[in-house]
């Protein structure tokens, strides 16, 4: 599985969402101000920006630049952002960028368990889809929305530096997140949860994007989760974290995949003793799945920004 974080260079700011390239009447640049929360933590800005879904206008031309269906529910003016204000450096996560990193080939593409009516039926450029209903068909792409997406870099460089600054391993300088330090019961300064889209399957399950950021005094975890779960056949769980060290000005980037069968997984939670109405449950909870569900994929990345 290929890592997939984007790198950009821009003036600091949030992307612009696909509402406002077009001019439409929301949200305006008022109302984005109003949708924004900010807080200044040390040399970061750690911004979100919560809005309704999606209006028809804006989803129209995401699906034409992403040459894809977007989800039921795009939250296409959402966004988290930490920006490092003496470099210019950031990660962002937003939809847009998030829906470019499904796969668009169709060779990832699952299936339900009454997927052959609907695969075998192609008929004047169309399918029946397992996301409902005919659409025309643009190309094949996997619609469990299983993003890959790390995050957006945009790689700023300091005063008198040439080279930009990304995320990269090294042995020596690359630690693993602390999460000793983060189990302390510090206070939290600013807290936020931000969701991107979120999906039903058509009925066959969930696939839904979110990022949570908390910031404490010294240091801040921003975790960008992907939860797909196909009724029958798969549940994934992909995470990103990003720790920000405020003293040293590190970031340290981790990204873990885990997923396992659908049958396999419901085995594992009556192994713990849940009853069946239970199990039931327990499906719907990410946190609860990612304890039992085996890592496929997992990195470690990390940036000094300290001049």
């Amino acid at each position: 599985m290929a890592s997939t974080s984007q790198v950009h260079n821009d003036n600091g700011s949030m992307a612009p969402p696909p509402s406002a390239a077009a001019g439409d009447a929301f949200p305006t640049a008022a109302d984005l101000a109003r949708a924004t929360a900010t807080h200044r933590q040390g040399a970061f800005v750690i911004a979100s920006r919560k809005l309704p879904i999606s209006r028809a206008g804006p989803i129209a031309r995401l699906e034409a630049s992403l040459g894809i269906p977007v989800p039921e529910m795009i939250f296409g003016d959402n966004a988290v952002r930490v920006t490092h204000e003496p470099t210019g450096w950031a990660v962002e996560f937003n939809a847009r960028d998030a829906l470019d990193a499904v796969d668009k080939t169709g060779a990832n593409m699952l299936q339900v368990a009454h997927a052959r009516s609907w695969t075998a039926s192609r008929e004047n450029g169309e399918a029946v889809g397992a996301v409902g209903g005919r659409f025309e068909v643009v190309r094949p792409f996997d619609w469990s929305y299983s993003t890959t997406y790390r995050g957006t870099v945009v790689a700023g460089v300091g005063e008198g530096e040439e080279k930009k600054k990304e995320f990269a391993y090294s042995e020596e300088a690359t630690r693993p997140i602390p999460l000793d330090l983060l189990r302390r019961r510090d206070p939290i300064l600013f807290f936020d949860e931000v969701v991107l889209y979120e999906s039903e399957l058509d009925d066959n399950g969930v696939s839904a994007l979110s990022v949570k950021v908390r910031v404490h005094e010294r240091r801040m975890l921003l975790l960008a989760r992907l939860f797909m779960r196909l009724d029958g056949v798969l549940v994934r769980v992909r995470d990103t974290r990003v720790y920000v060290d405020f003293e040293a000005e590190e970031v340290t980037r981790e990204y873990t995949a885990r997923e396992g069968g659908f049958e396999d997984t419901k085995r594992a939670l009556l192994m713990t003793g849940l009853r069946p109405d239970e199990i039931t449950v327990a499906l719907r909870d990410a946190n609860r799945l990612s304890e039992l569900l085996p890592i496929v994929e997992q990195t470690l990345e990390s940036v000094s920004l300290k001049s």
